[in-house]
C-alpha cells in the first residue's frame, strides 16, 4: 500500500527544533526590536511636541469664521465684527464659480456684515432718492466699508474705490456667507419673484446670471436644506436608534453565546438562512419589476429623474428592481457555487468556528476587548484631527491680487491692502484687488507646513496600526494559551488576556511598531497617489494616468499582503516572544507548508464571519424599516414624526453591522491563532502519548488525521 508523502518541515526554511516541554505562549521572553521601540517612543514625544508647536501657531477661528478683504474674522467676539458674522461680496456677479467663493478668492471686496440684504437695489438708485427718503441710504450704507459716509460721492467714483456694492440683490446666508436667494417656480429661476433686475449702469440682466455667478450654489442650498432634515429626524429619533443599536448588542451577544453550544447548527442555519432570504428577494423583485412593466410610463429610467431625496420615488422605477434582482441573484450564485465547490473547506472553517467557540466561552472577557482598541482609535483619531487643523489655520494673512482682467501681469502676487491703491497695480490692472488668500508665512515653519502635515498624517497611520496590532497580538496570547493547555480549561492560566496584554506591551512594543511602521508607509503612499490621481482626472496624458492605476492597483495588493502576513507574525511573536523579522519568517514558512489549507480557509472563514454580520444587521434593520414605516400596529404611536424614514434606518443598519463587526473580529482573530497553533501541533506532535495532539477531536478528526503516529500506525 502506497504511502502518503509529506512535505517536510525543512523544505520551506531551515530545519525546526522543537522544545519537547512547550505547553503554551513563552513566559520567559525578553524585549524585542528594542531599537524600534526607541524610535517608536521618540516619535511620540515629537507628535506631541508637533502638536503643542501647532496649538501655539495654529488658530482654529481661522478655519470656523469667515475672513474678509482684510483677514479679520466675521463673528468673532471682542471685535468689531462681533455682530457681523456674515460674508458679504460686494460683486458677486464676479465670482466665477463655487469654488472661487469657497476659497475666498473672488476678485471682488468681501465685508462682514450683521445680516444679507433682503432687496433689489443699486447705489445709483439709492444715490437718486437720497434727498426724499434718507432710510434707503440707512440700509443701503451697512453694506459698505467700514466709516465710508457721503452718499453725495460720484458713482464712478464709488466704484472705482470700491467703497459701497455697485448693487445688493436679495441673499440669504449660506456657510456663513451671503448668496442670491434662488427660489424655483414653476421650473422658473427667481430671485425674490423676480426674472431679471437693473445693475448700476441700468441694464437688464437677468437672474440667470447670478446663478452662473454662483454655479452650483443652487444643489448647495438644497443640500442644506436636506441635511436640516436629516438633522431634525436625528434630533427626533436618536433614542430609538440607541435603542436599535442596543439590540444589535444583545443580539450579537446572544449569537455569540450560542456558538459556544450550537456552533455548527448556527453556522449552517445562518447560511441556509441567507439563501432562502435571498432567493426571497429575488422572486420579490421580479413580482415587482413585472407588475411594474406593465403600467404607463414604465420606460422611465433612474438617469431621467436624477437624484431624489424620497426614496419611494425610485421604488415606482421598473429599472430599480431590475437592478435589486440582478445584484441579488449574483449574490445567491457566488454562495451556492461556494457551498457546491468548498464544501469541505466550509465543514473545517466550522469546525474552527466550533473551537473558536469555545475558547471565546473560556476566555469572555476577550469579547469586550474591542472597546479597549475603539478607545485607542478614538484618541489617535482626535488628536490627528485637532493638530491638522491647528496646522492649517497656522501663520498670518496673506493677501494676494486677484486681476479682473485675464492678462494682469500681478496676478496673484502678494500684496499688502493698506497701500495697494497708492501702487501702480491698481493702474495697469483695473478692477483688481487686494483680497485675503490664505493663511502662512516666510518662516521656517510655515515654509514647512505642507511637510508636518505629512509627517502627521504619518504617524497618525502608525499609531493606528499599532492600536491594532496590540489587540492582535493580545488576543492571539490569550487564544494561544487556551488552545495549548493541554486539560482544558482547568490548565488556562488566569487572567490570560491581561497577561497577554501586559506581555505585548512589555517586551514586544518595538516588534508591533515595526509591523505597523512598514504599513504605514504603504498606507500613505496609497493616499499620495489617490492624491495624484485625483488631480491627474483632466490630464490628456493617457500614459501617466495608466502608470498611476498600476501604482495604485501593486500598493493596494502589497497592503493586503502586509496586513495578512503581519497578522500572522503578531501570532507568532505571542506564542513565542521573537522579534518581528523571525516571527514574520516563521509564520510564513509554516503557512507555506500548508498553503492548501490556507488558501481556500482564510477566506471561507471570513465568508462566514461575514454572513453572520449580514444576519445581525439584516435582522435588525428589518424591525427598523417595520417601526420607522408605521408597520407594527402596537407601537404605531411611538413612531416620531420624519422628514426621510431611511435616515434613523441607514443608521441603526450601518451601527448595527459596526457592533457585530467589532464582536466577531475577536472570533476572526481566534480563527486565525488557532489556525496557526492546528499547524504547528501537526508539525510538533505526532499524536503518541508522550507527544499528544493538543487539538480538540472534533478538529483532528475533520482534517483526516489519525490520533496515532504513522509509526504506531504501521506497526
Amino acid at each position: 500500500m502506497a504511502r502518503k508523502t509529506e512535505i517536510p518541515s525543512s523544505y520551506y526554511g531551515e530545519p525546526r527544533k522543537f522544545d519537547p516541554t512547550f505547553r503554551g505562549p513563552v513566559h520567559n521572553r525578553s524585549c524585542t526590536d528594542v531599537l524600534c521601540c526607541v524610535i517608536f517612543v521618540i516619535v511620540i514625544l515629537g507628535y506631541i511636541a508637533l502638536g503643542t508647536v501647532a496649538w501655539i501657531h495654529g488658530d482654529p477661528r481661522k478655519v470656523v469664521y469667515p475672513t474678509d478683504s482684510y483677514g479679520q474674522f466675521c463673528g468673532q467676539k471682542g471685535t468689531s465684527n462681533a455682530k457681523k458674522a456674515i460674508l458679504f461680496y460686494f460683486n458677486i456677479l464676479k465670482c466665477a464659480s463655487p469654488a472661487v467663493l469657497m476659497n475666498l478668492q473672488c476678485p471682488t471686496t468681501q465685508l462682514c456684515v450683521p445680516r444679507c440684504p433682503d432687496r433689489f437695489a443699486t447705489y445709483s438708485e439709492m444715490q437718486y432718492h437720497y434727498r426724499s427718503n434718507r432710510s434707503l441710504w440707512e440700509y443701503y450704507r451697512q453694506f459698505c466699508k467700514p466709516g465710508f459716509d457721503n452718499p453725495h460721492k460720484a458713482v464712478a467714483q464709488v466704484l472705482r474705490d470700491e467703497d459701497c456694492p455697485s448693487m445688493i440683490v436679495p441673499s440669504r446666508p449660506f456657510l456663513q456667507r451671503c448668496f442670491p436667494d434662488f427660489i424655483t417656480k414653476n421650473g422658473t429661476l427667481t430671485v425674490a419673484n423676480r426674472t431679471s433686475f437693473r445693475d448700476v449702469l441700468g441694464k437688464k440682466r437677468n437672474v440667470t446670471e447670478l446663478r452662473d455667478a454662483a454655479n452650483g450654489i443652487t444643489g448647495l442650498l438644497h443640500a442644506k436644506e436636506v441635511g436640516m432634515k436629516i438633522f431634525e429626524d436625528f434630533a427626533n429619533s436618536w433614542y430609538w436608534i440607541v435603542i436599535g443599536l442596543v439590540v444589535a448588542m444583545l443580539i450579537s451577544l446572544t449569537f455569540i453565546l450560542l456558538l459556544r453550544f450550537t456552533a455548527g447548527f448556527l453556522f449552517w442555519f445562518t447560511i441556509f438562512g441567507v439563501i432562502a432570504v435571498v432567493g426571497y428577494g429575488i422572486w420579490h423583485c421580479y413580482w415587482e419589476f413585472v407588475t411594474l412593466r406593465v403600467k404607463p410610463n414604465s420606460d422611465v429610467t433612474i438617469s431621467d429623474i436624477g437624484f431624489q431625496t424620497e426614496l419611494h420615488i425610485y421604488l415606482q422605477l421598473s429599472q430599480t428592481w431590475l437592478f435589486f434582482m440582478i445584484s441579488l441573484s449574483v449574490i445567491e450564485a457566488v454562495i451556492i457555487l461556494i457551498l457546491v465547490f468548498l464544501r469541505n473547506r466550509v465543514r473545517v472553517a466550522i469546525a474552527l468556528l466550533k473551537e473558536g467557540s469555545k475558547a471565546i466561552g473560556c476566555i469572555k472577557s476577550s469579547i469586550f476587548y474591542p472597546v479597549v482598541t475603539f478607545l485607542l482609535l478614538a484618541i489617535c483619531t482626535s488628536y490627528w484631527a485637532v493638530t491638522a487643523v491647528f496646522l492649517a489655520s497656522s501663520g498670518d494673512a496673506i493677501y494676494k491680487v486677484m486681476p479682473s482682467q485675464p492678462n494682469c501681469m500681478y496676478a496673484n502676487m502678494t500684496c499688502n491692502p493698506e497701500t495697494f491703491n497708492k501702487t501702480n497695480v491698481s493702474r495697469v490692472c483695473a478692477g483688481a484687488q487686494c483680497t485675503f488668500a490664505f493663511y502662512g508665512g516666510e518662516g521656517l515653519y510655515h515654509r514647512y507646513i505642507f511637510v508636518l502635515q505629512l509627517c502627521n498624517l504619518l504617524v497618525f497611520l502608525w499609531l493606528i496600526n499599532f492600536s491594532i496590532a496590540l489587540g492582535q497580538c493580545t488576543l492571539a496570547g490569550a487564544f494561544a494559551s487556551y488552545y495549548w493547555a493541554l486539560k482544558k480549561p482547568a490548565d488556562i492560566p488566569p487572567c490570560p488576556l491581561f497577561t497577554a496584554f501586559s506581555r505585548a506591551v512589555r517586551y514586544h512594543t518595538g516588534s508591533l511598531a515595526f509591523g505597523s511602521l512598514i504599513l504605514a508607509v504603504v498606507q500613505l503612499i496609497r493616499i499620495v497617489l489617490e492624491y495624484l490621481d485625483h488631480k491627474l482626472k483632466g490630464a490628456q496624458n493617457m500614459f501617466s494616468r495608466f502608470l498611476l492605476c498600476c501604482l495604485k492597483c501593486c500598493f493596494w495588493c502589497l497592503e493586503r499582503i502586509i496586513k495578512f502576513m503581519n497578522r500572522n507574525a503578531y501570532i507568532m511573536i505571542a506564542i513565542y516572544g521573537k522579534n518581528f523579522c523571525t516571527s514574520a519568517r516563521e509564520a510564513f514558512f509554516l503557512l507555506m507548508r500548508n498553503v492548501v489549507r490556507v488558501a481556500v480557509l482564510d477566506k471561507v472563514t471570513d465568508f462566514l464571519l461575514f454572513l453572520g454580520k449580514v444576519l445581525i444587521a439584516g435582522s435588525v434593520g428589518v424591525l427598523a424599516f417595520f417601526f420607522f414605516t408605521h408597520k407594527i400596529p402596537i407601537i404605531q404611536g411611538e413612531v416620531p414624526s420624519l422628514n426621510y424614514y431611511w435616515v434613523p434606518l441607514l443608521t441603526v443598519i450601518l451601527g448595527s453591522y459596526l457592533i457585530a463587526h467589532g464582536f466577531f473580529s475577536v472570533y476572526g482573530m481566534c480563527v486565525d491563532t488557532l489556525f496557526l497553533c492546528f499547524c504547528e501541533d501537526l508539525e510538533r506532535n505526532d499524536g503518541t502519548a508522550t507527544k499528544p495532539f493538543l487539538m480538540s477531536p472534533s478538529l483532528h478528526r475533520i482534517l483526516g488525521k489519525s490520533e496515532q503516529s504513522p509509526k504506531k500506525a504501521r506497526g
